[in-house]
């Protein structure tokens, strides 16, 4: 009969799954803003695309993030192995 983990450790590993992938949208969605701003500027487009840019980019990293989750059992929110 297979040991199920206990209580703590599964508490632990959604903590850390959670804080790795919400890390991982934050970043996204930063990183695409500043990039839509840096963008945006030059070409006088709305700052408006920029923020619909980035929280396009912070959904698709979500997805992945959940993605990852589902096809392989971590603690990542990486579709790399062994992260």
């Amino acid at each position: 009969m297979a040991a199920f983990p206990s209580s703590d450790t599964v508490i632990k590993t959604a903590g850390t799954y959670a804080r790795d992938l919400a890390e991982r949208v934050l970043a996204t969605f930063l990183q695409a803003f500043l990039a839509g701003v840096v963008v945006t500027q030059p070409l006088d487009a709305s700052m408006w695309y920029a923020a619909l840019s980035g929280g396009v980019g912070a959904t698709l990293a979500l997805v992945k993030g959940l993605i990852a989750r589902v096809r392989d059992v971590t603690n990542s929110a990486s579709l790399a192995k062994g992260v």
